[in-house]
Parts: structure tokens; sequence; C-alpha cells
């Protein structure tokens, strides 16, 4: 049975005693969800684990109506299941940065955060089905000719689990396909510094970047699709969004910025 002091596992926010009986994330969410809610029971498998796990017990409401709670170890169980989320949103956001950043130094104009509407594969005759996808960082050659915009996804991933349930979602990859002409996933490293996956287990359209210490390695090219232009909603997103500061921008204004001011002109102060 867990304790109080038994810690958490550093993937899914579970402790180690309770994962050795199986129980996982979906289990962290169930905790959640009972913690936030008058703690009816739902009677489902879920719930008889945690029970036995001795995450949750069983109580009687004044009313007369059995209700379930969280134990003491349920609650340690919970709260470093929160503190680990946290921990996995800072380090993805550190790698989505770091992304961004090599994106920028290598000259391209630069999103973070956007939603985009995809078209998803569909057989002859079938109805377009859309689906609205958020890479992670999404990129283009800073150029006007439409040829050569080059538009680049990268999917950020630093926790497993995490990874494993996204590549279960074939109409999400797809929506990158769609919008990108390259996808490529880049892996973060679990707590023993080790890549959380192998590029094998990514789809042979995806590229792998995998972070190595201060490096990013390139173990997969991306195969890369010619893309002709933007289609127009695309284009209506990124001109609805702003764009990340260029790397001159960020140290000072532009070498050419100057010629855009007279020299010796008129003082209007």
């Amino acid at each position: 049975m867990a304790t109080a002091d038994t810690p958490v596992d550093a993937e899914d926010g579970t402790n180690p005693a309770a994962l050795a009986s199986g129980l996982g994330r979906l289990h962290a969410r169930r905790l959640r969800d009972i913690y936030r809610s008058a703690g009816w029971p739902c009677q489902d498998r879920v719930e008889v684990e945690l029970l036995a796990a001795g995450l949750l017990e069983r109580v009687t409401a004044p009313t007369g109506h059995d209700q379930v709670r969280l134990t003491n170890a349920g609650i340690a169980c919970l709260a470093q299941a929160f503190h680990q989320n946290r921990q996995a949103r800072s380090t993805h956001e550190a790698l989505v940065d770091r992304i961004a950043q090599t994106m920028l130094r290598d000259g391209r104009m630069v999103w973070t955060g956007l939603s985009l509407r995809a078209r998803l594969p569909s057989l002859p005759g079938e109805a377009p089905r859309w689906k609205i996808c958020r890479p992670d960082v999404f990129s283009i050659r800073n150029t006007t000719v439409a040829g050569y915009l080059e538009p680049v996804v990268h999917e950020i991933k630093v926790s497993r689990a995490d990874l494993l349930g996204d590549l279960k979602r074939k109409d999400k990859r797809d929506g990158y396909l769609d919008v990108g002409g390259q996808c490529w996933y880049v892996l973060g490293c679990d707590h023993k510094g080790r890549p959380i996956a192998r590029a094998s287990e990514i789809p042979g359209e995806c590229g792998v970047l995998v972070v190595e210490s201060e490096r990013l390695e390139v173990v997969r090219h991306a195969p890369r699709r010619a893309v002709s232009d933007l289609p127009f909603a695309l284009w209506m997103a990124l001109a609805r969004a702003t764009p990340l500061p260029s790397i001159s921008s960020q140290w000072g204004d532009e070498p050419g910025q100057s010629l855009l001011v007279e020299q010796g002109g008129p003082d209007l102060s």
C-alpha cells in the first residue's frame, strides 16, 4: 500500500508502488477529478484499482450515500503528480523556445501557439475532413516567393507517455503533414538522460531530432514535400498571429534600418 512518503514516478506522476499494480496517468487524472468533486463513486475498474492501492477510501455521507475520498497517500500522490506536470511543462516550454530560436538563427519566420485548420486525407468521393492542429513550432523561410516558403512543423515531446499517446492519433499527425512541408518530432530525454523513444518508433513520414546535452542531433531527416503556396486560411492564421522577433531585432535595430531614416532631417520635437 502507498504511503505519504512514497516517491512518484517522474514520467506520469504516479507512485512506483501504485505503478507496479498497473496504475498510471488515467488513475492520477481520476484522483484529481474526485478531489474536485463531491466524491460520488463511479464503481468502475479505475476506482477499484485506486481503492486497492490505498489512494482512495470508501466513506458514508450523512445522507447515507456511499462516497469515495482521497486518503493521505492519495493526496500526496496527487500533489506529486501536479509537481511533475509543472516540471514537464517547464521542460517542454524550454525545448519549444530552443527549437524556435534555432529556426530564427536559420533566418526563418517562426510562430508558436498557432491554431491551424488542416485538411485530412479522405477517399475519393468522401466529404472533406478538417482538423484544428496546434504545432508547437511552425516556421517558413523569410522569402517573397511563395514556392520557396518551405513550411516546417516541429512537435516537441519530453514525456514518453505523451509521445506514445500522440503517435496513436494519426489524424493529428496528418494535420501537421498538411500544413507543413516537413514534420519533425523533437524528443527530450528521461531523468536518466536517455531519449524518450527510438527513431524506429516514429512514423517514417516524420523526421526525428533528439536532444543530446547541448546539441540537437538529427537522427532521421524529415521527408520534404513540395509546397507551391500556403492555403488562404493558413495565410490568414499567420496574419492574425504575431511571429517571434527575429534574432537581429532582439539585439537592436536591423542593419538596414538606418537607411530608412533621412540623415539630417528636420527636427520635429
